[in-house]
């Protein structure tokens, strides 16, 4: 039997109710049914409550929290909310939302979405700057529940770029910072993504013109707390055609950087805390490089391949790497189609930055787009080949000053999905909830709306 949770808001003048389970569902989604936007949004068009141009007119948004409310309620929050994750396994599973706040006193906060009360929703959880914590940017919940985030960071001497975990999200109050432990068998490197694959382990990157992608091995990878995860473990850099190369595709192999136990080899550089250094060391074996690789994703298709997704923001594209054939592929660049003119995207594909996957298995790409000209694209790969047949808008955002970061799809409801407004020039962070409104709760609503002209709706071969 699942346990049932129910959410409301109010959305447009009508009352909206979502159902989820406490267990992750793998189900159609509603968010791939849509005609592309045909360009962006006018820069503050929009009220900065609901400041998202949406593919399909049907579908709905609204503020589920915001800085200056978490201010007036005496809450530390240093603002420029980032990536988000949710508690995806254990009790209450689906209730929470985490972003760390990327700023030079970074923390971490979480969102109850139980919670109907507005003020009190939002709490910190870790204070900005505890451990001397900075630019907070990655985000990933744990297969044995708790939740990582890093540093982008990287700083003088390379000591900055270290992953955390916050061993106990859920009951965490703020008041200490016992529970949030640096994670040291990790390299420093400037962290964004993380991803686990279904063997539990972890890929990261070197967000650096000239970063490398990475792969943690836990020499327990079956651990039930990170204690024992990350005890002892190797570190591998990618090569892709031999390495000493730029931008590849092809075949690829995996390099070590450090020995069995997470330590130091003799192609190994130690940063001035006696830590790894990940980006010298990916250097000294000729790891290849990519052009500030950002946000990592991996899904995992119908017959048990997994697929990397990683996307590099200065050369404006997106490749795939298929962990089971070894194989490194270009996702999506400026040749690939757009799908609302049929033309390659060309020079409008600009900056991905992060990554998001949804119930079947489609990739979003978010633009790191100031100003109000960032938009959220859907990637089409029909055949799962790790080569996008097209891109198109999916969402636009308004919000002047701002860039879209963080899109989350939840796990336990197909057709709601979570994305912060970081930095807007009003300083008023939010986080926006978008929903497709369920047949049986807007059964009149949608027959008074109406239905969209030319939709693309795609299965996908993904579990």
């Amino acid at each position: 039997m699942f346990k049932k949770r129910t959410l409301t808001f109010l959305v447009s003048g009508a009352l909206m109710a979502m159902a989820s389970t406490t267990q992750a569902i793998a189900a159609a989604t509603s968010f791939d049914n849509f005609t592309a936007l045909p360009g962006n949004v006018a820069a503050g068009s929009l009220p900065e409550s609901s400041p998202f141009q949406l593919a399909n007119p049907n579908w709905t948004q609204v503020s589920i929290a915001n800085r200056t409310n978490q201010l007036s309620q005496g809450q530390a929050n240093s603002g420029n909310w980032d990536m988000i994750d949710a508690n995806e396994t254990g009790g209450d599973a689906g209730r929470y939302l985490f972003m760390p706040f990327e700023t030079s006193t970074a923390g971490v906060q979480r969102i109850d979405l139980l919670n109907s009360d507005y003020n009190t929703r939002t709490v910190t959880l870790v204070a900005p700057g505890t451990q001397g914590f900075v630019s907070g940017d990655a985000s990933r919940w744990t297969p044995w529940g708790s939740y990582l985030t890093a540093e982008e960071s990287w700083g003088a001497n390379s000591t900055k770029g270290r992953l955390f975990e916050l061993t106990n999200p859920v009951t965490a109050t703020g008041t200490g910072d016992s529970n949030f432990v640096q994670r040291a068998v990790i390299p420093h490197v400037s962290h964004e993504g993380l991803a686990f694959d279904t063997n539990n382990n972890l890929y990261f990157i070197d967000e650096f013109n000239g970063g490398s992608i990475y792969k943690y091995v836990s020499a327990n990878p079956n651990a039930v707390n990170g204690d024992d995860y990350f005890a002892a473990g190797q570190t591998f850099a990618l090569l892709v055609n031999g390495g000493n190369n730029a931008d590849a595709t092809g075949a690829f192999t995996w390099e070590a950087i450090t020995d069995a136990t997470g330590g130091a080899l003799p192609s190994s550089v130690l940063a001035s805390d006696g830590l790894i250094d990940g980006r010298l060391s990916a250097d000294n074996v000729l790891a290849t490089n990519y052009q500030r690789p950002e946000d990592l994703e991996i899904k995992t298709l119908n017959n048990g391949d997994q697929i990397l997704f990683v996307a590099t923001t200065t050369t404006d594209e997106v490749y795939s790497f298929n962990l089971a054939s070894n194989t490194a592929n270009l996702f999506v660049n400026s040749s690939t189609i757009d799908q609302a003119t049929g033309l390659a995207v060309g020079g409008v594909f600009n900056n991905p930055d992060n990554l998001a996957i949804d119930a079947e298995g489609n990739i979003y790409i978010v633009e790191d787009q100031p100003g109000g000209q960032a938009d959220i694209w859907f990637a089409w790969d029909a055949n799962n080949d790790g080569v996008a047949e097209s891109v198109g808008r999916w969402a636009s955002l308004s919000t002047e000053g701002a860039e879209p970061t963080g899109l989350y799809f939840d796990k336990f409801n197909p057709n709601i999905a979570y994305v912060n407004v970081q930095h807007p020039t009003s300083l008023d962070d939010r986080t926006i909830m978008i929903a497709v409104p369920e047949p049986e709760t807007y059964a009149m609503l949608l027959a008074g709306l109406g239905l969209i002209g030319a939709s693309v709706r795609r299965r996908k071969n993904f579990r």
